[in-house]
């Protein structure tokens, strides 16, 4: 057998966390709380097959629809996420100063492919996002942890390792935090930014549940507060428009983005573009803002059945984060319990989530007795009688 690369060995364990995650998610008779997919409720696809009927049919779009795009992206979508995404959050950019890609997580596939060398640092949230974490393994970069609270990650743990590992990113995902749900206060956002331009180094802010807000304020993103050029927004309309269309977006400077466009080029040539300029008529026909209303009213519904059984079915000292927007809740169960053997028996109760170690890279235990539950496609119904399974299955073990 010919060897594989040494990065399929060092992303395994990320690798497999993923994998059993969309296993999970494609059992019919299983209830999953492991995935983060939208609600398919929110999935506009009325609106998308008149959409498809009418720019298939025009001379201006029909064969242009299938052909080669451009590697930046269409101009149509760039310009939407310039007026629509961006520009209302405060972070003044235009359309040449945006990247169209094939989902959010491609930005950080490329980002890596421009910076990233076997053995380079990059500081993540405490927990932080597995599926990141496969890809920043797949490149042999390291990722160290951070301390994070209440208010999201630390500045000054954040500035502390900074100096000591002197790494090539920042990863922080400041909105409504996957998995943990909490969003990084306004006054740390901020410092985020001015620590990047002060040593230097990349604050990769991906942020694709800032606008499934349901109570509470905005926060501007980091991105608002960058100086320098040294902090990368990322995006994806996958929360928002469609998961299945993986379209994403970035905004960088130009120099960056010129390295993107080479990485891009490189990888698979462009995002497409069916899906592009279908994307870009349904928000300039002001479809956007219906379907954001409905499935912010939606998701806080879902968030409020799951914390109330939560506090009905879970153990007494289990503790939650209670989320403003986005899809997660975050569950600290009393110390005693290893979610990673309970997910090994979650099966017999057809019940899924994810064990909270396997968003901790320090490793060492950490997160044993937690857990990510996502209430995004999960019906109030179906909310209510999952959660009473997974009561039982903890029941079991005491």
């Amino acid at each position: 057998m010919i060897p594989f690369a040494k990065r399929m060995e060092y992303m395994a364990g990320s690798a497999t966390v993923i994998k059993n995650l969309f296993k999970a998610m494609g059992d019919p008779e299983t209830i999953s709380f492991g995935g983060g997919a939208p609600a398919r409720e929110t999935l506009p696809a009325k609106q998308l097959a008149q959409i498809c009927s009418e720019l298939f049919s025009s001379e201006e779009y029909g064969a242009r629809m299938l052909q080669y795009g451009h590697p930046e992206g269409e101009k149509e979508l760039r310009e939407v996420v310039s007026e629509y995404l961006l520009r209302p959050k405060g972070v003044k950019a235009e359309p040449d100063e945006i990247m169209i890609v094939n989902g959010g997580l491609e930005t950080m596939n490329l980002m890596c492919q421009v910076f990233i060398d076997p053995g380079d640092v990059i500081l993540v949230e405490e927990p932080t996002f597995v599926h990141c974490v496969e890809i920043f393994e797949m490149f042999e970069a390291r990722c160290v942890a951070v301390h994070t609270d209440d208010d999201g990650i630390d500045p000054v743990d954040v500035e502390a390792k900074i100096k000591q590992y002197h790494p090539k990113f920042v990863y922080v995902i400041p909105t409504f935090q996957n998995p943990s749900g909490r969003t990084l206060s306004l006054e740390r956002r901020k410092k985020l930014a001015e620590l990047g331009t002060k040593y230097d180094v990349i604050i990769l802010e991906d942020d694709p549940y800032r606008d499934i807000r349901f109570e509470g304020e905005e926060i501007p993103p980091i991105k608002s507060f960058d100086s320098s050029g040294n902090t990368v927004l990322a995006n994806s309309f996958s929360k928002i428009f469609s998961a299945g269309a993986r379209l994403g977006y970035v905004n960088a400077a130009p120099e960056i983005l010129e390295k993107l466009y080479n990485a891009k080029t490189a990888t698979n040539s462009q995002t497409n573009t069916t899906l592009q300029l279908i994307c870009a008529e349904f928000f300039r026909r002001g479809l956007f803002e219906e379907l954001l209303s409905k499935t912010r009213a939606l998701y806080r519904q879902r968030r409020d059945v799951m914390l109330e059984c939560i506090d009905r079915f879970f153990p007494e000292g289990t503790k939650r984060t209670t989320p403003q927007g986005g899809l997660f809740v975050w569950v600290e169960l009393p110390e005693g319990y290893d979610t990673t053997e309970l997910l090994k028996k979650a099966g017999e109760y057809k019940v899924a989530f994810i064990a909270g170690e396997a968003f901790f890279t320090d490793g060492g235990g950490k997160g044993k007795n937690c857990m990510r539950l996502s209430f995004g496609n999960v019906p109030p119904e179906n909310i209510r009688i999952g959660m009473e399974r997974l009561g039982k299955l903890l029941a079991s073990e005491k």
